[in-house]
């Protein structure tokens, strides 16, 4: 799209695009709550919680790769959790903490089911693999459940409260007033 801008009494107002409509920045567009724009910011929040769940498993795979599993779901969930609810969905004022870590945990645990039962399938299969190699299969896992997880998150635990309209009450005697 060319920006093309209006000027009007000396003074050049807001880009517009080709059509003549206000042209929206990037920036604007994915602080919006469009699913495009939800999906940018949970995409993101699940990068930077997939490093904290690498810097923990790589911290306690020494005391073996399931106990590292579980402290890097937990630890990475819990921030994910809160930076999905502040950022991604915009539903700090909507869902608190608790509601959020609760339900946004309960489907992070079906997701440290998975990805401990392809461990175990990794330490049968491969039992030499190296904990890099445990971490990255760990992570295409989480990809996988992730996109589940987005929608589950979107459609239920942080969706918009629905306006229910009010409905007039009606007599039950047909009379009138």
């Amino acid at each position: 799209m060319t920006s093309i801008g209006v000027i009007q009494e000396g003074k050049r107002s807001s880009p517009r695009s080709h059509n003549g409509a206000p042209e929206v920045s990037p920036t604007c567009r994915l602080r919006g709550d469009g699913w495009i724009a939800q999906l940018t910011r949970f995409a993101l929040v699940g990068g930077s919680s997939n490093v904290l769940y690498a810097l923990a498993f790589l911290l306690v795979d020494p005391y073996g790769s399931f106990a590292a599993n579980i402290v890097g779901v937990l630890l990475s969930t819990m921030l994910a959790n809160e930076l999905h609810r502040r950022l991604t969905f915009h539903a700090a004022q909507r869902v608190g903490w608790f509601p959020a870590q609760w339900e946004g945990g309960s489907l992070a645990f079906l997701g440290l089911l998975l990805s401990t039962l392809v461990l175990a399938l990794l330490h049968v299969l491969l039992p030499s693999a190296g904990a890099v190699t445990k971490v990255l299969l760990v992570i295409a896992v989480s990809a996988i459940t992730g996109g589940l997880r987005f929608l589950f998150l979107r459609g239920w635990v942080f969706a918009p409260a629905v306006a229910v309209e009010a409905v007039p009450a009606q007599r039950v005697d047909g009379g009138a007033g």
